[in-house]
């Protein structure tokens, strides 16, 4: 009789091991995603990245190295939209001689709210051209722009 009451209990110490190791091994791949591979800067989606990735970085200099004379110039003062829970999304690319198209999804995160966290989503689009053999944005999506060319406020 001892031997069967034995039995559930180490059936439910293989069932608490077995469900132990998943545990770990998706805390294993949630953490070891890191970050995106980057892409070819010589590529409008590589130069859309790396601009990305500087805006939300706070970097507007690094920035605005991929900006045309153009849109670093021709931009109105604006309060820029806070990129802290910004995520940007490769959606597709479309390359011809002289320009590209980049469209991106674009998803923000708002904070709590009573049913927990809040999001929303949109796509919408890079416009590069290619200037000296280098591709450059000629416009980026709103919550993406930055205006070098601010006048300082006292």
């Amino acid at each position: 009789m001892e031997a069967a009451a034995g039995r559930p209990n180490r059936i439910l110490v293989i069932i608490l091991a077995v469900i132990a190791v998943l545990a770990v091994a998706a805390l294993a791949v949630v953490f070891s995603r890191g970050e995106p591979a980057l892409l070819d800067e010589s590529t409008p989606q590589g130069v859309v990245q790396r601009y990305s990735a500087a805006v939300i970085d706070g970097d507007e200099s690094a920035a605005s190295a991929y900006l045309t004379e153009s849109a670093r110039t021709q931009c109105v003062d604006f309060e820029r939209a806070a990129t802290d829970n910004l995520r940007v999304t490769l959606v597709s690319t479309t390359e011809r001689a002289s320009s590209a198209d980049v469209r991106v999804l674009i998803v923000v995160s708002n904070g709590g709210g009573p049913f927990g966290n809040s999001e929303y989503e949109m796509e919408d689009v890079f416009d590069l051209v290619k200037t000296d053999g280098k591709w450059l944005i000629d416009s980026a999506p709103w919550q993406l722009r930055i205006c070098t060319n601010r006048t300082v406020k006292q």
